[in-house]
């Protein structure tokens, strides 16, 4: 029996603005991010925080993200870049890197954090889900684009692209792993989401953003096997050492929140004694 292909002929780019080529590609991750700052100011003000200056927090998160997205891409692909440096600015010509734009954004929330004088945790928790909402969303561009080639599958769900404009794997059936993440981010999305405010009241401030960025992180790791990415150490991925690191981080840094928090709340006042 001949195996279901499920063929994607859409043409990426949209058109041109001088020098500048617009693409769903770039479309679907501007969406994103705007959904997911929407969507994590809106948390905030839900935690009691002062959004007021909200437009300047997500400046340092985007520009943070785009510098660390970058970095990572560069350090990855470093080979590329060797002779010619100036090229690492040239972002017009593509090539970022998913975690790096996390883990920029993390930083970035941090400096933000710090300058209005409210808690980085809090902002943690709320941009868990805003991450997943806007990972979700990007990724519909990459499915578009064919970008990050998945491995080939005789799967009823195999996708093969055939336009030219593509960064698709022309006559090959594939894993489609893009879509693989976007189903794993909404997921969790929709799991976590209706309960923020419940689990917010139970747990200790930065513990839900944590459990949304590592258990990301554990299945990001096992999906970039279905990816033909290049192994960069120890036979793994970059994305597979970053999503390690994340896992990490998550896994270190939940209980010393435990910790913490039930170091500072007050102790329970004991009975009255009997007169």
């Amino acid at each position: 029996m001949i195996p279901l292909t499920i063929v994607i002929d859409l043409e990426p780019n949209l058109f041109r603005i001088g020098p500048f080529l617009i693409t769903w590609h770039g479309v679907f991750a501007v969406l994103g991010i705007l959904a997911g700052a929407r969507l994590g100011l809106w948390l905030l003000s839900k935690d009691g925080v002062d959004i007021s200056h909200g437009a300047d927090g997500v400046a340092w998160m985007v520009v943070m993200g785009l510098i660390g997205a970058r970095l990572l891409y560069v350090w990855e692909n470093f080979k590329l870049f060797a002779g010619q440096l100036t090229r690492i600015v040239i972002v017009t010509e593509g090539g970022i890197s998913q975690w790096g734009g996390l883990f920029g954004a993390m930083v970035g929330a941090y400096i933000w954090a710090r300058r209005a004088s409210f808690s980085f945790w809090k902002l943690m928790d709320a941009a868990g889900s805003a991450a997943m909402l806007g990972l979700a969303i990007g990724r519909i561009g990459d499915v578009i684009n064919g970008e990050h080639h998945g491995t080939p599958t005789n799967l009823p769900w195999g996708v093969e692209y055939v336009n030219a404009d593509t960064l698709g794997q022309p006559g090959v059936v594939v894993h489609p792993e893009v879509a693989y993440e976007m189903i794993l981010t909404l997921v969790l999305f929709g799991a976590l989401l209706p309960f923020h405010q419940r689990l917010k009241s139970r747990l200790p401030d930065g513990v839900l953003g944590l459990t949304y960025l590592g258990l990301y992180g554990v299945g990001r790791f096992f999906l970039s096997y279905y990816r033909t990415d290049p192994a960069i150490f120890a036979g793994l991925r970059q994305a597979q050492l970053a999503s390690l690191v994340m896992v990490v981080i998550a896994v270190i840094a939940i209980p010393i929140l435990f910790r913490r928090d039930r170091s500072i709340k007050p102790a329970e006042p004991e009975p009255a004694a009997a007169a």
